[in-house]
């Protein structure tokens, strides 16, 4: 099974992704992954504080990706694995594509103007070292309204 991972977090280049993502795995029988991350806090004076920190961004996170697949079931009828991962984004990113070999392509939101975002930047300058394509979707991108 292809199987299409999305990165997602509260912006509409991630909601662009999303839905991209779920028509290309409705047009192959195949599936979508949410991979959520959670940044790791830098507060090492409190151990109690940064844990609390850190377990309410999980939360955050956990309650953006189930919200995000509820939509995507509502809507194309297409239900998402989901994945909350504490840690900076390209590494984390990296090591699930590793241990993830289902993945068939990465997918992920371009911001509107002239920084598509840290991700965008970072896996588009080293597309050749993925193990799978990379689909780059612009934030207002609507599939509908062209086809591609």
């Amino acid at each position: 099974m292809r199987v299409f991972l999305v990165v997602i977090d509260e912006t509409d280049e991630a909601r662009s992704a999303l839905r991209f993502a779920a028509r290309r795995a409705g047009a192959v029988d195949g599936g979508v992954h949410i991979l959520a991350l959670v940044p790791q806090q830098n507060i090492s004076a409190f151990g109690g504080v940064q844990a609390t920190i850190e377990q309410e961004a999980r939360d955050r996170a956990e309650m953006l990706a189930h919200g995000a697949a509820g939509s995507l079931l509502a809507e194309m009828g297409v239900m998402p694995t989901i994945s909350v991962i504490l840690g900076g984004g390209q590494r984390v990113i990296r090591e699930y594509l590793e241990q993830h070999k289902e993945v068939a392509a990465l997918v992920l939101g371009a911001a509107k103007g002239n920084n598509p975002g840290p991700l965008v930047t970072h896996f588009s300058a080293n597309v050749g070292t993925l193990p799978c394509p990379l689909y780059i979707i612009p934030a207002d991108y609507d599939e509908e309204a062209g086809a591609i």
